[in-house]
């Protein structure tokens, strides 16, 4: 039987890319529920094409209007609204929940997902970034498997496939740098959210395209691989590797590295989130490694402080990487809105993490107060 597929946020580039593996796997994968945000042609154009049971449009202000794009289509049911996510995902015919959707609001559907015991495809990172902790209890408490959707810890999943209990003297997570890479840091003041959309090596978000500009998205994948693999922070090295084809590396304690190469393209980690243990084949470019040197460095964590913030909070613990999370998404937005400078992106992360009050608890009550309240901060610091 077909594998029923729900995708929280259909629409972003995660999503699309996870449609064209289930479109060249037909006799394998079909969609159930397709959702977005805002962006509601898009999501009616999904349902046409791949007339899932249900369709649901995050935003309750753009209902009507997605109802009407769908009065062609009544079998396709139609809802809206945060609710609506959290239940949609609980539906029995479901069998994985590939949570793509963007920042904070993918934490609360994939804890409904994982209590309804469905398989999780994980790409919203900042659901272990803000929770890893709540969400690794609920997951072995209702023994539901997590397979990382993110290129790097797709790579050390696969490197660990076979390893068993054997030790894990370090993760080598690469990055490829961003944009600025190679630009002086006196220069940095002046740079754009044009500048740093462009991505040298991957075709992503919007947000998460300046995060991986700023080096943040680095550090929530560290938060991430923490979690995931069960490693302490201090055992996991970021290596810069502009070329982008180590996509990241194991290190084992007899000295050996195991790694996983290809060409930057996310289908390849979604396409193995869905077949796992299987491979399966997927069309696309082969990589050439006689085209392509392999370089790798040290990030410089003075010019990129975004990713010393982030393992300042990982070390700090409890709900700081909350706060650090909420105030990112706060200036990340800000800095594409042209409302604040780059260089302005680390200070005001910084000044959050020290105003918001610390608090061990790991619930979900305290993140969701936490990160409205970090919020707030981050707002009003930037737009001074």
């Amino acid at each position: 039987m077909k594998k029923q597929i729900c995708i929280l946020g259909s629409t972003g580039s995660i999503g699309t890319q996870a449609l064209d593996v289930i479109e060249q796997h037909a006799d394998l994968y079909e969609v159930y529920c397709l959702t977005a945000n805002n962006r509601i042609e898009e999501l009616a154009r999904q349902a046409h094409r791949f007339k899932p049971a249900a369709i649901v449009v995050a935003n309750e202000a753009r209902y009507g209007e997605l109802c009407e794009l769908m009065a062609d289509m009544p079998d396709v049911k139609v809802y809206a609204g945060a609710r609506a996510l959290c239940d949609i995902v609980e539906a029995g015919p479901i069998d994985m929940v590939l949570t793509a959707m963007v920042g904070f609001s993918g934490l609360e559907p994939t804890i409904h997902a994982i209590k309804a015991r469905k398989k999780i495809c994980l790409a919203n990172k900042e659901t272990l970034v803000v929770a890893g902790e709540l969400i690794c209890r609920l997951a072995m408490e209702n023994h539901v498997p997590i397979l990382p959707v993110d290129s790097e810890h797709s790579a050390i999943f696969q490197s660990l496939a076979g390893e068993g209990d054997n030790e894990i003297e370090k993760i080598l997570l690469t990055c490829s740098g961003g944009p600025f890479r190679t630009l002086p840091a006196d220069k940095l003041a002046n740079v754009k959210a044009a500048d740093a959309l462009r991505h040298p090596t991957w075709n992503m978000g919007a947000k998460i395209t300046i995060d991986s500009a700023t080096l943040m998205n680095k550090g929530f994948e560290v938060m991430e691989a923490k979690w995931l693999f069960g490693v302490p922070a201090e055992k996991i090295q970021v290596l810069i590797h502009p070329q982008s084809v180590v996509h990241s590396a194991v290190q084992f304690a007899d000295g050996s590295v195991k790694a996983q190469l290809g060409v930057p393209d996310m289908r390849l980690p979604i396409q193995y989130a869905f077949s796992y243990p299987d491979r399966i084949h997927l069309n696309g470019d082969r990589l050439n490694l006689f085209g392509h040197p392999l370089e790798f460095f040290e990030p410089d964590v003075e010019k990129f402080r975004c990713l010393a913030l982030a393992y300042e909070a990982i070390s700090m613990g409890g709900n700081m990487p909350c706060i650090l999370n909420a105030a990112n998404e706060i200036v990340n937005e800000a800095f594409r809105r042209d409302q604040i400078p780059y260089t302005a992106i680390a200070d005001i992360i910084e000044q959050t993490m020290r105003t918001v009050p610390m608090d061990k608890s790991a619930d979900l009550d305290t993140y969701l107060r936490t990160d409205a309240e970090a919020r707030a901060v981050a707002e009003e610091l930037a737009s001074r």
